[in-house]
């Protein structure tokens, strides 16, 4: 299973880490979802200080996507390594 990591500065100078990315093909279709909700999450943690330096991406689609889907993105994942 591949991972990746996004380590940035947030609008206070404050280093943020995003874990647990998972990596898929632009042709997957779980593609354009994992973009959209990366994209919102990060600028959330960009234009907020934040009490914790690093956050899972994993758990916040957890929380954010359906059960089925997010089983099945990252059996996928699992499965195409």
């Amino acid at each position: 299973m591949f991972y990746k990591r996004i380590e940035f500065r947030n609008v206070t100078g404050q280093k943020v880490k995003v874990t647990e990315i998972p990596v898929v093909g632009s042709t997957d279709r779980y593609y354009f979802m994992i973009q959209a909700r990366l994209q919102i999450f990060i600028s959330s943690l960009y234009n907020n200080p934040q009490e914790k330096s690093s956050y899972s991406f994993r758990e916040y689609l957890k929380r954010k996507i359906r059960w089925s889907d997010f089983e099945d993105l990252f059996y996928e994942v699992r499965n195409n390594t």
